[in-house]
Parts: structure tokens; sequence; C-alpha cells
């Protein structure tokens, strides 16, 4: 069982770069977590780089503009990667192909600049999935028909958000990773863009080198921290990274309390998930 650590410094003497969740672990969706994001900037200070990896469908310069409205200081990280970052390559890579938007309005920016075609289902060759029309009232059962219709024309889903749910304050909604299980679940193929599966990761590293002129980075000296059992534990794992898992994010009522995790409850979510942090926090503190 790993242990949990109350402080973050001791740890980070280990590592040269850092490849930090966002939300959970440095804002809750309405405003940022001073301590963490004190942790991070006394991280570059030391001679680090921190790297805000995110599942957020949007491109990482529309994410810093969020980060900016919940008091997110610029000096806490030397460059964020989205999957919106990842899922643009992947619609430049399909020139003159038709895209159904299924997400809302709020992430269309995700596709500014790469004269990207729109069509209505019924005609569109593949959907780009950014999440619910309206999280504040949809389940993934409200879009059983339409995912019914995407199978029926073997259309490709590409998921710009694996996050099943996330954090808004103190209530959950659905992402649209939820959408694309109901949809893979159904038979239909899906394209995930963001953590926990190796494009995000590979784009995360490749930038941190070039953040840090080229010099190679061990991935021994790489050190994931996150809130996400399946999304920033496994993903980290799978790429051979170590994590710090922090406890007061989206499972923290699953175990207990935001304030004292049961850690029985703890193994057994990392048991059944065949994954292990390299440490816990409650939170981030340097």
């Amino acid at each position: 069982m790993p242990s949990f650590i109350e402080r973050f410094e001791p740890l980070a003497r280990e590592y040269d770069a850092l490849f930090c969740d966002i939300w959970g672990v440095v804002h809750n969706g309405v405003t940022a977590f001073p301590a963490a994001c004190d942790a991070l900037m006394r991280f570059r200070t030391a001679g680090g780089t921190a790297m805000l990896v995110t599942n957020a469908p949007r491109a990482g310069a529309a994410v810093a503009r969020i980060l900016d409205r919940f008091g997110v200081p610029r000096q806490a990280y030397d460059a964020i990667i989205s999957s919106g970052d990842v899922t643009r390559g992947i619609v430049e890579a399909r020139p003159g192909e038709t895209v159904f938007h299924l997400g809302p309005e709020r992430d269309h920016s995700i596709f500014d600049g790469l004269g990207v075609s729109f069509a209505p289902l019924a005609r569109a060759d593949y959907v780009v999935c950014s999440g619910l029309f309206d999280d504040t009232i949809e389940t993934p059962d409200s879009y059983r028909d339409m995912l019914a219709e995407m199978r029926a024309r073997s259309l490709l889903m590409v998921c710009a958000n694996p996050d099943i749910v996330v954090e808004r304050g103190d209530t959950l909604v659905y992402c649209a990773g939820a959408l694309a299980e109901a949809y893979a679940g159904q038979g239909g193929t899906v394209l995930y863009c963001g953590k926990p599966h190796p494009p995000i990761y590979q784009t995360t590293l490749a930038s941190a080198v070039t953040l840090r002129g080229g010099r190679a980075l061990e991935l021994r000296r790489v050190l994931a921290i996150g809130d996400s059992v399946r999304t920033d534990l496994a993903g980290a794992t799978a790429f051979g990274l170590d994590c710090v898992f922090v406890t007061s994010g989206i499972h923290a009522e699953q175990y207990g309390s935001r304030d004292a995790p049961d850690a029985a409850k703890l193994k057994a979510i990392f048991s059944a998930a065949g994954v292990a942090p390299r440490a816990m926090m409650r939170a981030l503190v340097w």
C-alpha cells in the first residue's frame, strides 16, 4: 500500500518534470487551489519543468484563459497540453471530411482555424465528441437514440475528453468519456485523444523536451500527479511514469471523505484497477 505524504517537496527532488492534472488537483472547476499552485511554482523555481496535462476538449491556449479566470498563476506551469490539442491534430489529418460536433457550443473553439466542414449527423463522415450538449440536465441515457444512429452508420467517434465525470464545484457532471463508453458498449469505434491513452503523454513528453532546450527526459525522472484512477493513475502507469495520487478529487466520496480517506477502500480501488501510485496526498502541498 503506498504511503500518504503530507508535503511534496522531499519527493519532488527525485524528478525533473511533472505531468500534472488540472481539474481536481489545481482547481475544482470554480476556483484555484492556492497550495497546489504554490507547489508547482516552487518546483519550477527549483529548476523543474511543470506540464499541465488535461482532458479538456479545448486547445491549450483556451485552457490557459480559463485558468486565468480561476486565479491560477501563469508562473505555475511551463505549458498546457490538452486532449483538445490532440483532437485538433486528428481533425487536421482528415482533410475534406465532414464533422458532426457532439458537444456544447463553448467547445467549438477546438475547431478554430482548421477549416472544418460541419454536417448534420445523417450526413457527417465522423463525429467529434467534446461532451454533452447540456451537462447540467442530461445524462448518457439522453443520447441512446443518437448513439444508435451513429452505430447504424458505423461512424467513428473522436473522443476529445475521455473523462467520465468531472467536478464542478461540489457537483459531478458527465463528460465526453461517458458518451464514448456508451458508444463503445454498442460496438461503436472510438478514438480517444486524452488520458489514459498514449498520444497525450507522447505529445506532452515531446513538448517538455523542447521546452528544456532539447535535453532528453528519462521517464524515471518524470512524475505524474492526478486524482483519477482511471485516467491519471492508469495512464501514467501504462506510459512508464510514477504517479502521486491526490485523494481529495473526484474519487473522494468513494473512500470515506476528502479529509480522512479510508486506507482499506483506497487499497481495494487500486487493486481492482491493477495499479498503485508512488505516493498519495490529500492535496498537492509543497
